[in-house]
């Protein structure tokens, strides 16, 4: 069973960095695709980043392009999500998700993910 286990989570100032990591096990990860993902109160659940494990191409939300950088460590198993410059409107808890078998060229939706983390709040203060 792939589990995935966010951490990195905190209290930051407004124009500050953190880094997320999500710890995936129970799985071969070749060929999966892997994404972040952030929910607000009162909103939708968004995308914030994808990218394919083997490949590594990736895909950035507008609103985060530039400011986050998202990565892999396949030997430790670990997606990373790098966020600089972060902004209040950032403020969400943030969740890693997994997808195994993914044939399309488009990235999946958010209800295409099979695997989900229990998530990481992020709060920015300004």
């Amino acid at each position: 069973q792939v589990q995935l286990v966010e951490s990195g989570g905190g209290l930051v100032q407004a124009g500050g960095s953190l880094r997320l990591s999500c710890a995936a096990s129970g799985g071969t990860f070749s060929g999966y695709i892997m994404g972040w993902f952030r929910q607000a109160p009162g909103k939708e659940r968004e995308v914030v980043a994808n990218i394919r494990w083997n490949g590594g191409s990736t895909y950035y939300a507008d609103s985060v392009k530039g400011r986050f950088t998202i990565s892999t460590d396949k030997a430790k198993n670990t997606v990373y999500l790098q966020m600089n410059s972060l902004k209040p409107e950032d403020t969400a808890v943030y969740y890693c998700a997994a997808n195994p078998l993914w044939l399309f060229e488009r990235w999946p939706a958010p209800h295409e993910y099979d695997y989900w983390g229990q998530g990481t709040q992020v709060t920015v203060s300004s």
